[in-house]
């Protein structure tokens, strides 16, 4: 999720450069393949964030040269959702197991009779019709020598500020060591006073995170003073002052 929000942030950048400050373009430019292996799980984190970061890639990076393949096994119509479908025009299904997953993915029947083992569907850009075509098998070995080709044909190109995304430090024992961190606690510590209550359940509802960051906020939490330790299934005591103050009631934040 980190790398897409990266990538959509990148694109955006790029298109607002002044263009007395436009760099030079090279004569050749490298194809983009923007992957997603598996939508669903990206989609129960934060489908809002996901289902624009999307749009955002193929509405404004296709005539760019820049490609986006997003791939799921739950095609259900949370997962692929009316604004996702619109922004992809060429759509594969190999076989489901209902009507309506067919429908999900093509707008049509026919995946669900389909034999399996590479058998799949293929509709088109700007078509109606469905194409019944075969999926071939590759082997690792072949993979690999793609891999390497690929690799062959010129030094990688990384992205810093996406890569830096990515490898950005969570919440853990010691101090926090981003101030995004230091935002999204008093956005917990927010939430606590509105709900006067604290769980890691809560927060991943309230601030759509996934449940390994937010028990590590309850537990940077309480190592703040901000609530006490966990008792089971029992609630955690809210240690702060709910009308607005710190642990002491001085009105100060532990944060």
């Amino acid at each position: 999720e980190a790398g897409q929000d990266g990538f959509a942030v990148e694109i955006d950048e790029e298109i607002s450069v002044p263009r007395e400050q436009e760099l030079e373009i090279p004569d050749k430019l490298s194809y983009i393949v923007v992957v997603i292996d598996e939508l669903a799980d990206l989609m129960m984190v934060a489908p809002s964030d996901v289902e624009t970061a999307i749009a955002r890639i193929t509405q404004l990076a296709r005539a760019a040269g820049i490609h986006c393949i997003v791939a799921t096994q739950r095609p259900s119509v949370n997962v692929i959702t009316g604004v996702i479908k619109a922004n992809i025009p060429a759509r594969i299904a190999f076989q489901v197991a209902s009507k309506i997953d067919s429908r999900t993915i093509l707008d049509a029947m026919g995946a669900d009779k389909l034999l399996g083992k590479g058998d799949m569907l293929y509709l088109p850009p700007g078509s109606a019709k469905l194409i019944r075509t075969q999926g071939v098998l590759i082997t690792d070995e072949e993979i690999q020598k793609v891999v390497d080709h690929i690799g062959e044909q010129g030094k990688p190109s990384y992205e810093m500020e996406i890569h830096e995304k990515l490898n950005k430090p969570s919440i853990s024992g010691g101090e926090s060591e981003c101030d995004e961190d230091e935002e999204l606690i008093e956005k917990c510590i927010e939430v606590i006073r509105s709900e006067q209550r604290a769980s890691a359940s809560l927060m991943q509802r309230r601030l759509r995170l996934g449940y390994n960051r937010a028990s590590r906020i309850i537990d940077e939490l309480e190592r703040r003073g901000v609530v006490g330790p966990g008792k089971g299934a029992e609630p955690r005591e809210i240690l702060i002052d709910l009308d607005g103050g710190g642990a002491d009631g001085s009105g100060q934040s532990l944060v």
